[in-house]
């Protein structure tokens, strides 16, 4: 049974860096893309970034590109997301997910079907 888990949420200001993580069971964790999503209140879920298995190519929205930077570690089958210089409009609960294709390389949310129970990120003013 796979299993995605993430932490590291919180409430932090703006400007501030956060760090979540992904850790992951069930899976051939190495060969399978990792991407996270986020969805705030009243919005509907988008991508934030992925990262692919062997490789780690990674790939991100353009909202978050200079400012967040994904990686893995295989040894201990997690994900991480880094985020720095954060900002109000990235208030959101962030999900860790993995596609049905373990080498898909995209941004569509339906191609991805394992997704973790999502942790809340509140940056406040």
């Amino acid at each position: 049974q796979v299993q995605l888990v993430e932490s590291g949420g919180g409430l932090v200001q703006a400007g501030d860096s956060l760090r979540l993580s992904c850790a992951a069971s069930g899976l051939t964790f190495g060969w399978y893309t990792i991407a996270w999503f986020r969805q705030a209140p009243g919005k509907e879920r988008e991508f934030v970034a992925g990262i692919t298995g062997n490789s780690g190519y990674t790939y991100y929205a353009d909202s978050v590109k200079g400012r967040f930077t994904i990686s893995r570690d295989n040894a201990k089958n997690t994900v991480y997301l880094q985020m720095n210089s954060l900002k109000l409009e990235d208030t959101a609960v962030y999900y860790c997910a993995a596609p049905k294709d373990k080498y898909y390389t995209g941004s569509e949310y339906y191609r991805y079907v394992y997704w973790g129970q999502g942790t809340q990120v509140t940056v406040s003013s």
